[in-house]
């Protein structure tokens, strides 16, 4: 059966990627739970950390089903498939939590994507990386093309999408797309996120929030929400909120 299941262990927030009959490639209802999932968390102030990782030892996830995708028409995989998976992972991208990616076996196309989508990553020293779509006549659609690009160096991406190489775990960690490898890089990450409870939440959602605006990933939405974390806790904001409440005129101090 494939699923994405979301556990907690402690303030660490656990999502496993799993269909071991396809080395955990993603189904559409996968997704969907994905993006539930995320929902759940994102509006969860208990929540510290997020690992993604897979079930088992073989992969972290080896893509989309083609299966599954392989059966749409050219216009449902364009709006549907396509669009909606890339909206799903920059909910992940953008979560207010910090996330690490658990690369506990290899990571293909979607799997490799889905991992580029959290904010660090551990990757077991067995694992590859590998961006496979022309092989089946596509091309990367849940921004291979695009927020992977940032993250690695530009011949490094065109010798995976363009020639078909895999990247092993020794190369990620030299060019900086993974923090670390370890042999248990489920451990390995777990003591990152443990690390945690050392920083404030406050702080880290404001930061990451910082550096996506610097980077360009959800540029206008990390600037809005800033400028409301800044504008939230004053008196306006209280003046206004009360004076619509008792529907009288508000009295702004600029305080």
């Amino acid at each position: 059966m494939s699923s994405i299941e979301l556990s907690y262990e402690g303030d660490v927030a656990v999502l496993t990627v799993s269909n071991a009959a396809k080395l955990n490639a993603l189904t559409m209802s996968m997704m969907d739970a994905l993006d539930g999932h995320l929902t759940q968390i994102d509006r969860s102030s208990e929540t510290r950390a997020v690992i993604v990782t897979g079930a088992g030892e073989k992969a972290f996830c080896c893509g989309a089903d083609i299966a599954e995708w392989g059966a749409l028409s050219p216009a449902e995989f364009a709006r549907g498939w396509v669009r909606d998976g890339h909206r799903i992972f920059d909910r992940l991208a953008r979560l207010s939590k910090p996330t690490i990616g658990a690369l506990n076996g290899h990571a293909f196309g979607g799997g490799l994507e889905l991992a580029a989508a959290c904010d660090i990553r551990v990757m077991t020293p067995r694992a590859t990386l590998a961006l496979p779509e022309a092989k089946v006549g596509i091309v990367p659609g849940w921004s291979g093309t695009q927020r992977l690009m940032r993250l690695l160096p530009e011949p490094v991406a065109k010798e995976m999408a363009l020639f078909g190489r895999r990247l092993s775990a020794e190369r990620a960690l030299s060019i900086g797309f993974v923090a670390d490898v370890a042999e248990d890089a489920f451990g390995a990450a777990k003591q990152i996120a443990t690390d945690l409870a050392d920083v404030s939440p406050r702080a880290n959602e404001i930061t990451k929030a910082m550096i996506h605006g610097a980077v360009g990933e959800d540029r206008g939405a990390a600037i809005e929400a800033l400028g409301a974390a800044a504008a939230g806790p004053s008196e306006d904001r209280r003046e206004g909120v009360d004076a619509f409440l008792n529907k009288r005129s508000p009295n702004f101090t600029g305080q």
